[in-house]
């Protein structure tokens, strides 16, 4: 489905889509670059955030998507790339990212020496949108590139080269979840670039439409099952009887996928869900909320139509 169709489907409003058309008119691209345009294999479900997020992107902000496992973070800032007709860089701002390794560094080239562009350079120049994923985890080093990057000033510098100013389109979309190992508190210098989206968790009437999107041929009664199995294993995760290792958004459509393959629909389960508990006491529990809705008998082939 063209990602547009899609916003109306999801009742955008009217003039939030007529000014997404009015910037992908507006901006050209390269031939080049519109390879590197993300073709979606998720769609994020949910009016709210959407106009929110695609009003401060039209706005000139750049938004920072704040929110716990399973929000569908990344797939919302790749859909926006989509929506507004813009190459993508995915960012991981990981501890060992550095300065060099975001903006470019010198290399040898035919006997000369050459900038070899990084993402966060190459994003500016392309007016591509930069995804900065767990921002939350970058260092110091890293930091200090970002914020001239981010706010007004929407420039880099490059140390023996020029000063380069973002292209007008250049928008960066951090995203975040607090727990990770290795994840700090946002500072304010960074926090204030940004327009900040706390991410809702995904409802199971969302979740079913996610589901139905992606295997349009699963029967609907295993759609609603495979929706409530999910929110009952985030209700455990929330009461802290369970990690959130089996909460895992990606690992249930994998599941589904694998079951269209003719794996059985509890083995399946247990490979994307059950068996990223490494505890056995916890994965016991588990199991026994995929049981206790699911025969163990059941084969991947009967749950499609």
């Amino acid at each position: 489905m063209e990602i547009l169709e899609f916003l109306k489907q999801e009742n955008i409003s009217d003039k939030i889509i007529s000014e997404i058309s009015s910037f992908r008119s507006f901006y050209k691209l390269e031939a080049e670059d519109e390879k590197r345009i993300p073709k979606d294999s998720y769609l994020y479900y949910g009016k709210e955030i959407w106009e929110e997020a695609a009003t401060a992107i039209i706005a000139g902000e750049n938004i920072l998507l704040d929110g716990p496992k399973a929000t569908g973070k990344n797939v919302l800032a790749q859909n926006l790339a989509t929506a507004f007709a813009r190459p993508q860089w995915d960012i991981s701002l990981y501890i060992n990212t550095d300065a060099s390794s975001l903006i470019g560094s010198d290399t040898f080239e035919n006997g000369e020496v050459k900038l070899r562009k990084g993402p966060i350079l190459n994003c500016a120049v392309k007016g591509g949108f930069g995804v900065l994923d767990e921002i939350n985890m970058a260092k110091n080093e890293s930091l200090a590139v970002l914020h001239a990057v981010l706010d007004f000033r929407r420039t880099v510098d490059l140390p023996g080269y020029d000063r380069i100013n973002l292209h007008e389109a250049t928008r960066f979309i951090g995203t975040m979840n607090y727990g990770y190992a290795g994840t700090r508190e946002m500072n304010e210098a960074l926090a204030s670039r940004f327009m900040v989206l706390h991410m809702p968790v995904i409802s199971e009437e969302n979740l079913q439409k996610l589901i139905k999107d992606k295997y349009p041929t699963l029967k609907p009664e295993y759609i609603s099952q495979f929706a409530t199995l999910f929110d009952e294993i985030r209700k455990k995760c929330e009461g802290g009887e369970i990690s959130t290792r089996s909460l895992d958004l990606r690992g249930l459509i994998s599941c589904i996928g694998m079951m269209k393959k003719g794996l059985g629909v509890t083995k399946a389960l247990q490979m994307g869900l059950i068996n990223k508990c490494f505890d056995e006491y916890e994965r016991q529990l588990v199991l026994d909320i995929v049981s206790a809705r699911l025969p163990e008998s059941l084969s991947g082939e009967s749950v499609f139509s």
